[in-house]
């Protein structure tokens, strides 16, 4: 962190990375598991292996996807207050308390 960054923008920044990194895994999990859906069409699912890969990647989806979504709708609510935040209080004329505005 650089001396003039602000603490919560950085953290904020933090978990926007990993709500991207999440979506992108759950996204990719789901092409996973189409895929070994179709291949379990093709060949067909007496193969233990086929249904063990579709189950476990639509389970890993649940369990990364979902928090990821959210995580990613929380970071953009909070980006959204702040900037309404700081358009009311330069609409307002307050300042940091050293003579600049916010």
């Amino acid at each position: 962190m650089t001396p003039g960054e602000d603490p919560v923008v950085a953290r904020r920044a933090q978990f926007a990375r990993a709500a991207d990194a999440g979506q992108k895994l759950g996204y990719g999990l789901i092409v996973v598991a189409i895929v070994g859906f179709v291949v379990g069409l093709v060949v067909g699912f007496d193969n233990g292996a086929v249904t063990t890969v579709v189950g476990v990647a639509l389970a890993a989806t649940a369990v990364t996807l979902l928090p990821a979504i959210i995580l990613g709708f929380a970071v953009k609510a909070a980006q959204r207050e702040d900037g309404h935040r700081e358009d009311g209080q330069r609409e307002k004329g307050e300042h940091n308390g050293d003579g600049r505005a916010r």
